[in-house]
């Protein structure tokens, strides 16, 4: 039985406070596919989300992000609404066509290396003291030094990177129209830093991602300079944010069962399964966005056009009638996790994105025990994209 729109179940998301791994949102999924948010529609069940991931009368709703926070335009509101994210149709896939191929596995093997050198150093400034901030001391550089190799940059600019894409970073959350002025600044900074570094390579083209995309053609056609721009800030961007957050996330639950931690530490081959693993029970990207084009019915209900959903990613991913009883568990073979989205707007970065955190938990488990708390952790919101901001552990050397 489905449940009419004026008796589904309402979640204050916009609430900073709100989680979204709350007993509400479990209530909610047990009585209903659908709750109603301030946002819209929020998607609650596995099968739901994977069906409406790619639904023909849906398109990506994320550009609708800035105006439902009250930020219609701006620096970052007018670069997101103009990004790869948000563009439909035979401009996105023309863009994913000459963009992939410096995704390529071959483009991500090489890096392997790289990603184990990076990680090896940073535990190895810390390992001695038998605690760290696993943040600050881990995963920001990690994720910043990564897209430094990624882009060809310097390593030298990883702070700066870290910097400005976690400002940025905060207009996905729900407190984006109380951040816009350093929202707005740091979107300027990493935006003009880009654009310098692009004009390099274009002049000098390297073996790097941004070399890659400068010189993309497919039948003749080339990426326009705007294209690259917008491109170049959204790599510098996500390729950062995400992934620190993920790492965090990724540790906090490894801390919480030490038994999956020594799983990994016995089993290396198990990485990209603890990756895997850990974006389907705690996602930085907590939700997938969409938005009817038309009136279309689904689910005994009819979506009006217009209407916005969040596809919660969690939540989907935790949904008893696709995963049963299923604790964190990086030896059990899963259903399908949605923490890369699907369909056309599936993450460009994936394999990157996979790749370099399933590294960082395989080295660090074989270097350290499992992590216990060393102090209080400070919290993004649990909605929008979330992680730690801090998070103090200790631990002994392997």
């Amino acid at each position: 039985m489905t449940l009419a729109l004026e008796d589904a179940p309402f979640l204050d998301v916009a609430n900073p406070a709100f989680s979204l791994r709350s007993e509400p949102v479990r209530k909610a999924r047990d009585a209903s596919w659908y709750a109603k948010t301030p946002y819209g529609l929020a998607v609650l069940r596995h099968k739901e989300m994977g069906e409406l991931l790619t639904h023909k009368s849906l398109i990506q709703g994320s550009h609708n992000w800035p105006a439902l926070n009250g930020v219609p335009s701006g620096l970052f509101a007018d670069w997101w609404n103009s990004s790869i994210l948000v563009t439909e149709g035979d401009d996105h896939w023309r863009l994913r066509r000459l963009v992939n191929p410096a995704f390529s596995p071959k483009v991500v093997k090489a890096m392997m290396p790289e990603f184990e050198r990076i990680a090896t150093d940073l535990t190895d400034a810390f390992i001695g003291k038998g605690s760290c901030d696993f943040m600050a001391d881990f995963a920001d550089p990690y994720a910043a030094r990564v897209l430094c190799l990624i882009l060809g940059l310097p390593e030298s600019d990883a702070a700066f990177i870290l910097r400005t894409s976690a400002t940025m970073g905060l207009a996905l959350g729900v407190n984006y129209k109380a951040e816009i002025d350093v929202i707005e600044a740091a979107t300027k900074e990493l935006g003009d830093f880009m654009n310098a570094v692009l004009a390099e390579r274009q002049a000098t083209p390297g073996d790097d991602i941004l070399s890659a995309m400068v010189q993309a053609t497919s039948d003749g056609d080339r990426l326009s300079d705007a294209e690259l721009k917008n491109l170049a800030l959204m790599l510098a961007f996500a390729g950062v944010d995400t992934t620190r957050n993920q790492l965090g996330l990724g540790m906090s639950m490894f801390m919480d069962h030490p038994a999956q931690w020594d799983a990994l530490a016995a089993d290396p081959s198990l990485d990209m399964a603890a990756a895997t693993e850990v974006m389907r029970m705690r996602p930085t990207i907590t939700w997938v966005t969409r938005e009817a084009i038309e009136d279309f019915d689904y689910g005994g209900i009819t979506v009006a056009k217009g209407t916005v959903l969040h596809l919660y990613s969690e939540s989907a991913g935790t949904d008893p009638a696709a995963m049963g009883d299923a604790p964190f568990d990086i030896t059990a073979k899963r259903a399908r996790n949605y923490g890369f989205g699907g369909g056309i707007h599936h993450c460009l970065g994936n394999l990157v994105a996979r790749n370099d955190m399933a590294v960082a938990y395989r080295l660090l488990s074989q270097r350290i025990t499992c992590p216990t708390p060393a102090g209080d952790a400070t919290w993004l919101a649990d909605s929008g994209n979330t992680g730690p901001v801090s998070l103090p552990i200790a631990f002994e050397a392997r």
